[in-house]
């Protein structure tokens, strides 16, 4: 029994110096390894941000060995001289092997050093990176796939003009809010009400608003041949000018001069509630058998529209504002939606020039549908294939129709 206990006091005794030796084996090992150096990051090359304007460099490196020894960052450093003191110029995270300088004179020649720091802030410089100067490129190569794309729809474009010019008939899709656009204007003629056209409540430098004028001339020009009476109320004075001429143009082109009045246009106010209880108090005052809605709206878009349909005028909107179709779409007999809007003077006048940029526009717009379907498709057989050919190929489709950062 006594054998037993000695001989388990021996026991423990040797166990407890066995570990108490192998922890400190683990120190020392710990402690050299924390007392030697941090490896620097080794070669650094640094080299001009190519299809830029100038004025940026990259700076490339081999990560330090030391990674996973609490390496917290890189720090760039630069100088002009390999001999003069090198300066910070910024900072890159654990992992990173790249930084853009976008800080440089294309006329200096710079030198890089990358710096490894640690938590305790001990740090290990690389070697000196070969000299380098930014400069300014004319092309940017990894947007030529854009440069493409970007040339087949100017293509298409000058092309439609130039078939269009040779008076050749293109096709454009029915838009049912211009085709009634005769049928209102005779509708208001037989009942021998006025017509009333809004050109939305923006100013000339807004895009739906020009649309609006040019949709109105050919509107005042159907007008002057039915002779019947237009009313033009506007919110901007820029906008009772170029609409009053329009209109003058349109019933002079109509061989109706003599019929043309300045009360056809007339400014109303740059207030928008103001100006839609003035609009609104028109409608009701001369009841209007057709109310045209082409240009910019916001809020008073459905309070116009409900009054227009109280009245039983027949109503033709037409906006891009996505807030305001709905409620155009609820009160209107027919609304233009988004770029019906735009494609209404190419439609209404037959121009060669607008008649060809739409159809130029819609190439681009099947090539931009295409891609989506195809990608579509080809990332879907690849998720439910796992073949390596369907991911290239959609990889492929993504890099033709994506901007590729340099």
């Amino acid at each position: 029994m006594k054998a037993f206990s000695y001989s388990f006091i021996f026991y423990c005794l040797l166990g407890l110096i066995l570990l108490a030796t192998t922890d400190g084996l683990a120190q020392v090992e710990s402690s050299d390894s924390l007392l030697s150096p941090l490896l620097p990051p080794s070669e650094v090359i640094a080299e001009d941000h190519p299809g830029d304007a100038g004025g940026a460099i990259i700076v490339r490196w081999d990560l330090s060995p030391d990674e996973d020894r609490g390496i917290t960052g890189y720090e760039i450093v630069r100088s002009a001289s390999p001999t003069a003191e090198f300066s910070s110029v910024g900072f890159a995270a654990t992992g990173s092997n790249r930084y853009v300088d976008a800080n440089t004179e294309d006329s200096l020649t710079y030198y890089y050093k990358v710096v490894a720091i640690d938590a305790d802030r001990n740090a290990s410089e690389s070697e000196i990176s070969p000299p380098v100067r930014s400069s300014p490129q004319w092309f940017d190569f990894h947007l030529l796939n854009l440069l493409i794309i970007g040339g087949l729809i100017c293509g298409a474009v000058i092309y439609f003009i130039a078939h269009a010019k040779k008076g050749k008939k293109l096709f454009l899709r029915r838009i049912a809010g211009l085709e009634a656009v005769d049928e209102a204007i005779g509708r208001a003629t037989e009942m021998g009400r006025p017509i009333l056209f809004i050109p939305g409540i923006l100013d000339m430098d807004d895009v739906q608003t020009i649309a609006g004028i040019t949709i109105l001339g050919r509107v005042a020009k159907t007008i002057a041949q039915y002779d019947t009476k237009l009313n033009v109320p506007t919110s901007r004075s820029i906008v009772m000018s170029t609409a009053m001429e329009t209109v003058k143009e349109a019933y002079i082109s109509a061989g109706r001069a003599d019929a043309y009045s300045d009360d056809f246009v007339h400014y109303v106010t740059d207030e928008q509630f103001g100006y839609v209880a003035a609009v609104n108090g028109i409608m009701v005052r001369e009841r209007p058998a057709t109310c045209f809605y082409i240009g910019a709206f916001f809020a008073e878009s459905l309070i116009m529209a409900e009054t227009g349909n109280a009245i039983g005028a027949i109503q033709i909107a037409g906006t891009a504002m996505p807030a305001q179709l709905p409620f155009f779409v609820a009160a209107c007999d027919y609304t233009l939606i988004g770029e019906e809007l735009f494609a209404a003077s190419a439609y209404l006048s037959g121009e060669p020039k607008q008649l060809g940029s739409l159809k130029g526009q819609d190439v681009g717009k099947i090539i931009a549908m295409s891609a989506i379907v195809i990608g579509a498709l080809l990332e879907t057989f690849f998720a439910i294939s796992g073949s390596s050919f369907f991911g290239s190929l959609a990889e492929l489709v993504h890099k033709l129709f994506s901007i590729v950062a340099s």
